[in-house]
């Protein structure tokens, strides 16, 4: 069974270790899609009680990262071509708002700053993890410089449930370096303040995302988790 990652500081304790340890097992993929939780085997893997394993299990649920079955059991959502295109479109149309947005809003430092994160892309973009966090990293900058409070929540919502099918795209090199050159072309429109090409490039980026994710799914083995209800 996974183990939880070491941490140099003390150890955060009760319902909030466990959330915080559970939603990296899903969004990484260690608790896979479909892969129903055993409480007695989890409150003592994470050496806590049923309490806050249940409050953190009851947290994961409200935010559709843990489903309630009607047998009383809780199971990893399996991964859906459905939610895969409905959560794409969304975040689509967020980015090419706060793209767009951003195009007139941005600072002289904005500037500075995204290209400087455009250096790190290109840098590392043949590293998967490092190129993943700093192609995030760019989103952000961007949501951060449009200041749409409602946009940049939602959009955080629906990056959190995205974060499940990050392989697929994290992985492909093409992918990647193709991502490098959109967000290069995404950060020159909202540096030359091209609203509309900015929020146009932004649309398509996310889009094009979501088709590798669509080819790549077809044939995983991801989603054939055991549904039955005995442990293992």
């Amino acid at each position: 069974m996974t183990q939880p990652r070491q941490t140099s500081g003390p150890r955060a304790s009760g319902a909030h270790f466990v959330y915080v340890e559970l939603k990296r097992r899903i969004l990484d993929l260690d608790l896979k899609p479909g892969e129903r939780l055993y409480e007695p085997a989890l409150a003592a893997e994470l050496e806590v009680s049923r309490t806050p394993l249940r409050e953190a299990v009851r947290r994961l649920i409200a935010e559709n990262l843990l489903e309630q079955q009607p047998t009383g059991g809780v199971v990893v959502p399996r991964l859906d071509a459905r939610d895969i295109l409905e959560l794409h479109e969304v975040r689509a149309s967020l980015e090419r708002l706060m793209a767009g947005t951003a195009a007139t809003r941005a600072t002289p430092e904005d500037h500075e700053a995204l290209r400087g994160l455009l250096a790190r892309n290109e840098a590392l973009v043949d590293f998967p993890d490092d190129a993943m966090a700093v192609g995030a990293a760019i989103h952000t900058k961007i949501a951060q410089i449009a200041d749409n409070s409602w946009a940049q929540h939602l959009h955080e919502q629906v990056t959190n449930q995205m974060q499940r099918y990050k392989l697929y795209t994290n992985n492909n090199e093409q992918r990647r370096h193709r991502a490098l050159q959109e967000h290069r072309d995404i950060c020159a429109a909202i540096l030359a303040q091209d609203a509309d090409r900015a929020s146009d490039l932004a649309f398509r980026h996310v889009l094009a995302a979501r088709d590798v994710v669509i080819l790549a799914i077809h044939g995983s083995d991801l989603d054939d988790s055991d549904d039955s209800d005995d442990p293992p």
